[in-house]
């Protein structure tokens, strides 16, 4: 199977966040792929599964706003600190990348996705504000875990 290398940079919807965190890579990345500990730091995540190794091909299960959302890992590059996951979800088709880049004592998370899909079509702005916001809550959490695990 191929899957894609990349978020969508045509999709209706691409988001782009970042945010920098007083921890060590390591701790960070760990929090990030520790997909079965999502719950207890992520606390818009309430069950989180998955299925083989943090590699491409391997899916994840987890819910998230009362939505149960199946996930593919796409790509990982451990060595540079770089993941990409998505898969079709409600009707959405999202593809989400995570990178994680030392800067100075910190790191620098940087979370892009993209959706695609008919429920887009019908409400963009609203689905958009939607992502934007999720997307900023999830990197306030990781933010949060790892640099409270740190002091």
């Amino acid at each position: 199977m191929t899957y894609p290398t990349a978020i969508d940079e045509k999709a209706p919807i691409v988001a782009d966040h970042s945010i920098r965190i007083a921890a060590s890579l390591e701790r960070v990345w760990h929090l990030h792929t520790g997909i079965a500990s999502w719950p207890a730091w992520q606390h818009a995540i309430t069950e989180a599964r998955l299925d083989g190794p943090i590699a491409p091909g391997s899916t994840f299960h987890w819910a998230t706003a009362g939505l149960t959302i199946d996930s593919t890992i796409y790509a990982v590059d451990a060595e540079r600190h770089r993941i990409l996951w998505g898969g079709p979800a409600h009707g959405i088709t999202g593809v989400h990348e995570w990178t994680f880049t030392e800067d100075g004592d910190d790191i620098v998370v940087r979370t892009r996705e993209s959706w695609a899909g008919a429920p887009i079509d019908a409400d963009r702005d609203n689905l958009a504000a939607a992502l934007d916001d999720s997307l900023a809550s999830w990197l306030d959490a990781l933010k949060k875990a790892a640099e409270t695990a740190t002091q």
